[in-house]
């Protein structure tokens, strides 16, 4: 590799490489590089093994398992460099066409230039050049601008028209789906009307027939209460003449009897009246009366209240008397009780035996003296 780098520099300074020797050699030096680490990495997967066989070499395993690890990465790497290499070759055949016409443009600006170099020793021809290739690229670059503001433009129109189609064809759908539910709903309507039109003429039939004989029976029975009625009313006419004689014959005694009533009543009420009157005067006797049994009650019903509080008194004070007798009597008996218990005054058992010694010596005394 070294080999073909240094004399893929010593061909660049004399001038004689082409660009396609420069991409071969390249691409023969990754390819060299790729088989020296696959070389690399199959030596190093033999001496794991044979480390993995000898029990002495296994603390060097570590040690190469990072080798491995190494030339496993080196040669990813170089992988992906080679395709990257392949990708990116600048020797196809669109880059071969602009990379000649940039040689062509600029070996003419640079004979233009030296033209007028050698001519008035000026190179305006050079700065109108790249004024012209600036220009160029500014159009060029508006250009592709708007041509991105159009692309984004037709998109943005191509995704609302693809929207407005699905909104349109949803409605559309919808439209179909409603139109179908509708004919549906006709249908069921007017099958629906057709038996209901069927049924209510049925009904209507069913109720003219039930109404006329309702009406029949009605129109019987009211002929017989009609007949009913007639008789009743012959019979009533009748019953009714004939009270009416019977009033008549009666009237002239009921206005008799009114008038005896009438003057019984006046002769009741004088009577009545004069009850009255002497009830009047012996109630005004009775009042007069009762006033002077009142005050004559009065009188007596303070004196009995006097005799009362005279005699309420008189037992207070026996009872008092009574219960001063009885408070008394238990206290001597108390007092009794008490001397007795501390033997007091003449209950003092002492002073008694005293009383027997003295009596008992007087009367040995004495009998000592007679037998003298």
């Amino acid at each position: 590799c070294n080999f073909l780098g240094d004399e893929r520099l010593l061909l660049s300074k004399k001038g004689n490489a082409t660009p396609a020797w420069i991409v071969d050699t390249e691409i023969a030096e990754i390819l060299a590089g790729q088989k020296q680490l696959e070389i690399k990495f199959d030596n190093l997967m033999n001496k794991r093994e044979a480390m993995k066989v000898s029990k002495s070499l296994q603390s060097r395993t570590h040690e190469n398992d990072k080798r491995i690890l190494d030339a496993a990465s080196s040669l990813r790497d170089g992988a992906l460099g080679v395709s990257r290499s392949f990708k990116h070759n600048p020797l196809n055949s669109d880059n071969l066409a602009k990379i000649q016409a940039d040689r062509t443009f600029l070996q003419d600006v640079v004979q233009e230039t030296l033209a007028e170099v050698n001519a008035s020793q000026t190179y305006q021809a050079l700065t109108d050049a790249v004024n012209r290739e600036r220009q160029k690229k500014d159009q060029l670059q508006r250009t592709i601008l708007k041509e991105e503001e159009s692309r984004k433009a037709v998109k943005t129109l191509q995704r609302q028209l693809v929207e407005v189609r699905k909104q349109k064809e949803q409605e559309i759908q919808q439209r179909n789906e409603m139109i179908a539910h509708l004919k549906d709903q006709l249908q069921e309507m007017k099958a629906k009307a057709s038996m209901e039109g069927k049924y209510i003429r049925k009904d209507a039939e069913v109720r003219v027939n039930v109404t006329q004989k309702k009406c029949q029976q009605i129109e019987t029975s009211l002929r017989q209460e009609l007949e009913e009625l007639r008789y009743k009313i012959g019979e009533e006419s009748r019953v009714n003449g004939e009270i009416e004689s019977y009033l008549r014959t009666h009237h002239q005694a009921l206005e008799e009897k009114v008038e005896y009533w009438m003057e019984k009543y006046d002769r009741d009420v004088e009577a009545k009246q004069h009850e009255l009157d002497v009830l009047k005067a012996s109630k005004a006797n009775d009042l007069s009366r009762l006033q002077e049994l009142t005050q004559k009650y009065s009188e007596y019903e303070k004196v009995v209240i006097e005799d009362r509080i005279e005699k309420e008194k008189i037992r207070r004070q026996a009872e008092q008397e009574e219960e001063e007798l009885k408070a008394a009597i238990n206290i001597q008996s108390w007092w009794r009780g008490v001397m007795v218990r501390k033997q007091l005054g003449p209950y003092n058992l002492k002073k008694k035996k005293k009383g027997k010694k003295g009596k008992k010596s007087g009367k040995k005394g004495g009998k000592k003296g007679k037998k003298k």
